[in-house]
């Protein structure tokens, strides 16, 4: 209840500080949130009647749909508000206004973001993005020429790219396993990874959540089968946090970088980064630190001036994601992906690429397009009916992403659904 009414609170006192804004469609959120108390997810993830309230928290064109909330994500207003707030405040007088008044508050989010991922506050730094919080991690290990690193083939290209740059540099030895997709359990991944380790291995590299087809890891099993062994374990959750329930007790990892503009809905520009207390001292800053700040989280955050407006503003969409419920928004992502994903599962030609199981996936869900160009048909869906899709092109597959968010309505999705199956039926016109 108090979550609740912490969450309320929060998109009325925004509401109230901007009276340009329309409070109408926040003032309904009330009764809304009252009527689900108690009900199971699953059912409060096909009430409409509530869904529509949180739509209504967004300001977004309808005129589009977009599907590609896995790159970046709109903010609600209350979010979109605190962040112009802080941003007018920053800019009164910056040298005070800002550094003074506005920074000093990144040690509220610190802690309010350390809560929700269930971390020690001084193992938490705030950082801009998923990239540069696992680049930090990558650059910074202590490495020798011919130290093995373990990833997959699967993981994200800016990642790989930094592995390869080592390679280059230090004379590491990047080694990519394949699975197929989708995979046949998590444990067949779980094996593919320890039968990849040799001698050599210093560091396995996997993602929480792929980018590509939306394949949970079995995390906390890697991450134990490493530590087992005193090989380091790096988890890219760029895609997972706030995307579906969890706690660093359920990974058990010593690292984790994270962006908070996709799933969570923060300003654009935000992200963390987890190092186990024990690991901050081993670990070298991507931008020089003094040597007071070795043991100390804070080292990794020296990047010069930047705006505090971004990340303070992290607060308002974690005070958002606990009004929906965690549980209840994954459980809702996963009824959308389940809408339009079991409806062209049964066209000729298609492939879901991501199962089913909501232990190895939740909205971000993949699929082959028949015979179909992944390019020319994003360009259609965009050009003929003004959907944005994701198309991927990768050397093992090629699919199109489709990544829905809480603002997204059933009749988007079933548009998105007329669209593609007239497209599979009929084919690209020439």
């Amino acid at each position: 209840m108090s979550t609740r009414r912490r969450f309320l609170g929060s998109l009325f006192a925004t509401t109230a500080a901007l009276p340009a804004l329309k409070s109408d469609a926040l003032a309904r959120i009330v009764p809304a949130v009252r009527t689900i108390d108690g009900r199971d997810p699953a059912e409060v993830a096909q009430d409409e009647d509530f869904w529509r309230e949180i739509q209504q928290a967004f300001d977004i064109d309808r005129g589009m749909i977009n599907l590609n909330n896995g790159g970046v994500a709109p903010s609600p207003r209350v979010v979109h508000a605190a962040f112009q707030r802080y941003l007018a405040v920053s800019n009164q007088a910056p040298s005070i206004t800002m550094w003074a008044w506005i920074e000093p508050a990144i040690e509220a989010v610190r802690r309010r973001l350390a809560a929700s991922f269930g971390c020690d506050p001084e193992e938490m730094a705030i950082t801009r993005n998923a990239s540069e919080a696992l680049e930090i991690v990558q650059l910074g290990l202590p490495l020798q020429r011919g130290d093995e690193v373990l990833t997959t083939t699967q993981d994200y290209p800016r990642m790989i790219t930094t592995w390869k740059q080592r390679e280059r540099r230090d004379g590491i030895v990047l080694k990519q396993i394949t699975f197929p997709v989708p995979p046949p359990s998590q444990d067949d991944l779980a094996r593919r990874i320890e039968a990849a380790i040799t001698p050599r291995t210093k560091v396995i590299h996997i993602c929480h959540i792929t980018n590509l087809t939306g394949q949970i890891f079995p995390v906390k099993k890697i991450a134990q089968m490493g530590r087992a062994r005193g090989i380091e374990v790096i988890v890219d959750g760029a895609h997972a946090y706030a995307h579906f329930p969890f706690t660093l007790g359920e990974l058990d990892c010593d690292y984790y970088g994270t962006s908070l503009h996709k799933w969570l809905t923060a300003p654009i520009g935000t992200g963390f980064l987890y190092v186990r207390r024990s690991k901050i001292g081993t670990v070298w800053p991507m931008m020089a630190a003094p040597p007071d700040m070795n043991e100390n989280i804070r080292k990794f955050e020296e990047i010069g001036t930047h705006p505090a407006a971004n990340h303070n503003a992290i607060v308002e969409a974690l005070d958002f994601l606990d009004g929906i419920g965690p549980e209840r928004k994954a459980a809702r992502l996963r009824f959308l992906r389940d809408r339009w994903a079991r409806r062209l599962e049964r066209v000729a030609g298609v492939k879901i690429l991501t199962p089913f199981d909501p232990a190895q996936s939740c909205g971000l869900a993949s699929f082959t397009p028949g015979q179909l160009d992944v390019g020319k048909v994003t360009a259609y869906l965009f050009d003929r009916h003004r959907i944005i899709v994701t198309p991927i092109a990768h050397p093992e597959f090629n699919c199109l992403r489709i990544t829905p968010n809480v603002y997204t309505t059933l009749a988007e999705i079933d548009r998105f659904g007329d669209a593609m199956e007239e497209l599979l039926r009929k084919g690209l016109p020439a």
